[in-house]
């Protein structure tokens, strides 16, 4: 499976990578997740606004427990110029700032509801490992709930 984005103002097909996308440690750590998801949950990045955004759904329910964007180093409090990759991920509020507080590349959500997601970049800072302990974790929070059975009687 391949990285997919816009380049040049034209659309990628879906599941390729752009010619001009520079293969560095975000970029490499992007398509990690995206193999890790597609081997552990068979998740294909879903590409709903034509973008590099990519969001990872559940297949039975479509809800998302992850979303894989390029944003702006200054809209999640970074300094510096260019753009970071980052992902998004559902967190239990109990373990929000445990998370914040061991990463410092771990931030408040972008973008999302900052009491139940947080942001991660993606430029090795958090080790894969941790990353995909934070995927298991979003997984099983948005996973769908199993239905109770109605007491009643006919």
């Amino acid at each position: 499976m391949e990285i997919r984005g816009l380049s040049a103002g034209k659309e990628a097909v879906r599941g390729t990578q752009p010619d001009e996308m520079k293969e560095t440690e975000d970029k490499k750590m992007v398509q990690e997740i995206f193999d890790y998801v597609k081997t552990r949950y068979n998740t294909v990045p879903d590409y709903p606004w034509h973008d590099a955004n990519a969001v990872l759904r559940h297949a039975d329910n479509r809800k998302w427990y992850g979303l894989v964007m390029e944003v702006g180093r200054d809209k999640i409090g970074l300094s510096g110029d260019g753009t970071v990759d980052v992902i998004n991920v559902k967190c239990d509020p109990e373990w929000r700032d445990f998370w914040r507080e061991t990463y410092p590349s771990v931030v408040a959500a972008y973008h999302m509801n900052k009491e139940t997601w947080i942001t991660a970049v993606l430029d090795g800072s958090v080790p894969a490992e941790k990353l995909k302990a934070l995927l298991e974790l979003s997984y099983e929070l948005t996973r769908p709930k199993p239905r109770k059975k109605s007491s009643k009687t006919p």
